[in-house]
């Protein structure tokens, strides 16, 4: 699992400044916010969709777009970086499912990339490609609120604690919701043991 949530350049304190500033219709606040959370966010991006998907460029763009949109709405229950790494789910969740439908109806599979860790061995490689290709399917098919949650811990290595503060509601709705989605994998994946250990992540 990627460092997707680490704290960016900027140390949390000056985050937070920003993020207020930015909330009260700052421009410069928000210009400087956007900039220091913006690596982050092209990682988290390549994450959900893989780095070379056709849609990717356009997820980050959308993405950014949709955090400043944002900005007005957040309150500070969770830090900034995970204000802005839950929009970014969201918005390639959309993006997965439009790019579905698109692909469906023309009778064709959508293109589901690799993300590119660590280098890890080629057997380990293969091994996690394979489950992350099983999320990412499964993601594009299950509830959207099911869907985040599930991105949000597994992709992003959110605590149920972070989850329910970045998304709003109980961490108890947000155990239930990643338990559904849970389930559902383990309908998909029930004949291919060797992936059940994906689901053991999101405890």
């Amino acid at each position: 699992m990627l460092p997707l949530t680490t704290t960016p350049k900027g140390n949390t304190t000056e985050l937070e400044a920003l993020s207020g500033a930015a909330v009260r219709g700052d421009v410069q606040a928000t210009g400087r916010l956007l900039k220091l959370l913006a690596p982050g966010m092209i990682r988290a991006a390549h994450a959900m969709m893989g780095r070379d998907h056709a849609d990717v460029d356009d997820v980050v763009q959308q993405s950014m777009i949709a955090f400043v949109q944002a900005l007005p709405h957040f309150r500070g229950e969770c830090s900034p970086s995970h204000f802005a790494s839950s929009i970014v789910a969201k918005t390639s969740l959309a993006a997965k499912r439009r790019a579905r439908t698109r692909a469906e109806r023309h009778d064709a599979a959508a293109e589901v990339d690799a993300l590119v860790a660590d280098r890890p061995s080629p057997t380990e490689h293969a091994a996690a490609e394979q489950r992350r290709d099983a999320v990412r399917e499964l993601m594009e098919q299950i509830p959207e609120e099911q869907a985040e949650a599930l991105a949000l811990r597994i992709v992003f290595g959110f605590s149920l604690a972070e989850v329910s503060a970045t998304t709003g509601v109980p961490a108890n709705t947000v155990r239930s919701r990643v338990r559904l989605a849970k389930e559902a994998l383990r309908r998909r994946i029930e004949s291919r043991p060797e992936l059940l250990e994906l689901l053991e992540e999101a405890s």
